[in-house]
């Protein structure tokens, strides 16, 4: 169902947390490993922020099992932080694609870290965003 990708793969919360939680979207599970096994990766502080709270709520995940995760977030892809750059980059695409506030750091985040594709599920699937990064929903047959 997944193609692989050539290039830098941005993966976004929803990818990560249908890879690490078992118990739901049994395709979705399988689409989600194959992508994190397979791809080059970069993620930034957002999502694994976002990753973790979630699987603090969903999962039987303690803080002994987060701070393994994120270490191995660190130790295993580019982590993007937050900063002015990402921010003003973030505030511009609002202004051009009507991003909601998290959706526009999640994409100057991938911008900036030079990834080629964004994967999530949570937004316009096949959108180019300034010729460099294109948007694509995994989950979507081709």
């Amino acid at each position: 169902m997944t193609a692989r990708f050539d290039g830098i793969c941005f993966v976004d919360t929803n990818i990560w947390l249908y890879a690490f939680i078992v118990d739901q979207d049994a395709s979705k599970h399988a689409v989600a490993k194959q992508i994190v096994a397979t791809q080059s990766i970069i993620v930034s502080v957002q999502v694994l922020n976002e990753v973790t709270v979630n699987l603090l709520k969903k999962t039987e995940f303690g803080e002994k099992e987060i701070r393994k995760l994120v270490h191995s977030f660190y130790v295993r892809y580019p982590v993007i932080g937050l900063d002015e750059e990402i921010l003003l980059a973030a505030s511009e695409l609002r202004d051009r694609f009507s991003f909601s506030f998290w959706d526009s750091l999640i994409v100057a985040s991938a911008r900036y870290g030079g990834a080629n594709f964004l994967l999530t599920e949570d937004m316009q699937h096949d959108l180019i965003i300034e010729e460099d990064l294109r948007i694509i929903n995994p989950f979507i047959d081709s």
